[in-house]
């Protein structure tokens, strides 16, 4: 008896060892928990494992995000579906943004109190298309080459281009069938459409646009949707066609600057076949697309002070295209896997205010 009391007791401690072994190699996680409320674009950058890790061993942060539109982020109570509050929103756009900053309208949900807010991502619009047809805008001075990067230094030209209805065939460019045309994402349904018709108002308003000189433009707008046709409304679809289909289908289209690194980092042997027949041309003046957050709790201001962190910044610009400051703003175009890239976006236009692109997007509805 004594024999089996002992090999028990034996058995007994053999297991509070291999308990007390077991806690010590597993410690404890004592990150917090940062829940975002996040509008599209970023999706890729939110989950990305290395940038995961950065938050949790270097600032103690585990990042749970839930996708919301930037509409629902404005109007609706800002809770979770078990009706917890977010630690922080994301924006995608920054019309968005700035609204919120305002009292709420009647029918909004209530402001929450902000800690901290910034903008953290940013990408400009630019324009996709490919060698042959940019050699001909550069033979009519429409854009112009510095280094390795192309402007359209004419964008009233290109614009008179559509508007007068003008054939490919009309300057030069036989091998393209149809008329000159630059496919976008609709404005009416897609924050990329909607930028890049802020960025056309502007352009055709010769300057900012706002209440005072809005109806003015919307006429020549509405005229410039309608020659548009048919539109994505995603700018997923529209870059994937775009590189797929083709000069033929897609001589030239609007997209953000962001997406041909984030496609040539994800597929290095797709890019590799294209990248020396497609040309990023950046409009003179072009328009910022900018994801901004806010944060109503300290661990969301954790959060937003992190996403300073150089490492973070590093990996949003190099791997994801998103301009953030790194190192103070000095990029490093040489480290993304495409040419052309230029260091500074220095010609640029306002972003409008959310009232204004309400204006435009119901004038093309109707």
């Amino acid at each position: 008896m004594k024999k089996v009391l002992t090999a028990v007791a034996a058995f007994i401690v053999v297991i509070v060892i291999g308990i007390a072994a077991s806690s010590m190699a597993e410690p404890k996680d004592t990150a917090i928990t940062v829940t975002g409320a996040v509008g599209g674009g970023k999706e890729n950058f939110l989950a990305d494992p290395e940038i995961l890790g950065i938050l949790h061993d270097k600032y103690n942060i585990n990042l749970k995000v839930d996708n919301w539109s930037n509409n629902a982020l404005i109007k609706d109570p800002i809770v979770t579906k078990d009706n917890q509050g977010y630690d922080f929103v994301f924006f995608s756009d920054e019309r968005f943004y700035e609204y919120y900053k305002k009292p709420a309208a009647e029918g909004e949900a209530p402001r929450l109190k902000t800690f901290k807010s910034q903008i953290a991502l940013s990408t400009p619009i630019v324009v996709y298309s490919w060698d042959s047809i940019c050699d001909v805008l550069m033979s009519k001075g429409i854009v112009k080459q510095s280094g390795d990067t192309y402007y359209i230094a004419d964008m009233p030209a290109v614009l008179s281009y559509i508007e007068k209805n003008t054939k490919w065939s009309d300057i030069g460019i036989e091998d393209i069938y149809g008329k000159i045309n630059i496919a976008s994402t609709d404005p009416v349904t897609s924050s990329p459409g909607a930028t890049y018709y802020g960025l056309l108002a502007s352009i055709m308003n010769e300057g900012y646009v706002d209440e005072s000189n809005i109806s003015g433009v919307l006429p020549k707008l509405k005229g410039f949707y309608k020659l548009s046709g048919f539109m994505n409304n995603t700018p997923a679809d529209l870059f994937d066609l775009y590189l797929r289909m083709g000069k033929g289908a897609y001589p030239m289209i609007v997209d953000y600057e962001k997406s041909i690194i984030d496609f040539a980092n994800k597929n290095p042997d797709g890019f590799a076949k294209v990248k020396d027949k497609i040309r990023v041309l950046y409009p003179s003046p072009t328009i910022w697309n900018s994801h901004c957050i806010m944060s109503f709790t300290e661990g969301g201001t954790a959060y937003v002070d992190a996403l300073a962190d150089p490492e973070i910044q590093k990996i949003a610009w190099e791997k994801y295209g998103f301009r953030t400051g790194v190192v103070g703003g000095e990029y490093d175009v040489k480290a993304v896997p495409v040419q052309g890239i230029p260091q500074e976006i220095t010609s640029v236009t306002k972003g409008l205010q959310k009232e204004i692109y309400d204006k435009i997007i119901e004038a093309l509805k109707n």
